[in-house]
């Protein structure tokens, strides 16, 4: 059973700070430096079959309005994002007690029904994919997962693992993105990676003719709504507080250049 932790704490620091500047890349948008050592390949293959295992167990839902709407809005976000690698594909699940989004890698965005009444309006539901998209283009769950498995296995196991599909790669990609027995993402980025998925999501629904400010009041709704102690799935992985709003805020000046209303949007 893997533990994903060192039995030895004192050679990890090290090893990560070699193989951070050996491997870094560069996230967009923000351009922090990241840890990434699994190819982008393997990870689109992951996230490609995990898609397939959640279409196997999800209801997905079938009301023309709704799927509508979450296409339009995901096509927007998804052009705005510029990766044409990427397999965009926008799916609805059924289920209007679990308030929860999240995507996999290569651009498979899942929406559950029952968070459409705290997005409301268009504007909402991009705030929610956008800052989901933002996560996957920056590969925060790559970054995540090579954390995961260099510690557990270090250099010369992680190669091996890589080379070889071992199932120990699927299970570090698996816990990386919350992927449990329960559909939805269940295990909570870093603040960090939360952050600034907040500031690439805020930049990609302006480029996608989405105010910016729409996303203040989401967050706001989530942060009311947490105060009442009804605290919805996307909040146990998305956690909403003041902090979070104010970066929001410091950030609407950058994100308001990109914003040019739609007509008839």
């Amino acid at each position: 059973m893997m533990s994903f932790w060192p039995k030895k704490g004192r050679w990890l620091l090290p090893l990560l700070l070699v193989f951070f500047f050996i491997s870094c890349t560069t996230a967009p948008i923000t351009e922090r430096k990241q840890l990434i050592l699994i190819p982008k390949s393997e990870e689109i293959t992951l996230g490609l079959q995990a898609y397939k295992q959640i279409l196997k167990k999800a209801k997905l839902c079938h009301d023309p309005k709704v799927v509508h709407l979450v296409n339009k809005v995901g096509w927007r976000i998804a052009k705005a994002a510029d990766r044409p690698d990427f397999a965009w594909e926008f799916k609805v699940i059924k289920d209007d007690k679990t308030a929860n989004a999240f995507c996999l890698p290569g651009g498979k965005v899942f929406v559950y029904t029952g968070i459409l009444p705290y997005t409301k309006d268009e504007a909402g539901l991009a705030t929610v994919i956008s800052h989901e998209v933002g996560h996957v283009i920056a590969r925060h769950g790559a970054e995540r997962m090579s954390t995961l498995l260099l510690i557990e296995l270090g250099e010369a196991g992680l190669a091996a693992a890589l080379k070889k599909h071992s199932p120990t790669v699927a299970k570090a990609f698996l816990i990386a993105y919350g992927l449990g027995a329960e559909l939805g993402i269940l295990l909570p980025y870093s603040r960090l990676q939360e952050y600034e998925a907040d500031h690439i999501g805020l930049i990609l629904m302006a480029k996608a003719g989405y105010d910016p400010k729409a996303a203040i009041a989401f967050w706001e709704r989530m942060l009311k709504r947490k105060k009442k102690g009804h605290i919805p799935e996307f909040l146990s992985t998305h956690p909403a507080d003041e902090k979070r709003i104010a970066a929001l805020k410091q950030l609407l000046p950058e994100a308001m250049q990109y914003y040019h209303p739609k007509i008839g949007q």
